[in-house]
């Protein structure tokens, strides 16, 4: 999760895209381009579990559009382990 985190921080869209499984994988994802495009202010990692295969991540991070207020992205990551690699599934966005 923090590498991930840290990929969104630095628009490396091509790493988020190989750790991103294929079954849910977007064509792309236009890091460089959004506008306007935000500032990362921090990521705190609220729990973890994980089995065998699959693991859960509940992280918050907080993110500044442009001279915006601070907003948070509370979300709950799925992930599954294949060939050794852990990749990410999908996210449930909480309020």
């Amino acid at each position: 999760m923090r590498s991930r985190y840290s990929a969104y921080v630095l628009k490396r869209e091509d790493y988020l895209l190989a750790t991103w499984h294929p079954s849910t994988r977007p064509a792309h994802l236009k890091l460089a381009t959004q506008q306007p495009a935000p500032s990362w202010l921090g990521l705190s990692v609220k729990r973890h579990q994980h089995g065998t295969g699959e693991a859960v991540v509940e992280f918050v991070a907080r993110l500044r559009y442009g001279g915006g207020r601070a907003q948070r992205l509370h979300e709950v990551s799925r992930f599954v382990r294949e060939d050794g690699r852990w990749y990410y599934v999908d996210g449930e966005i909480l309020a």
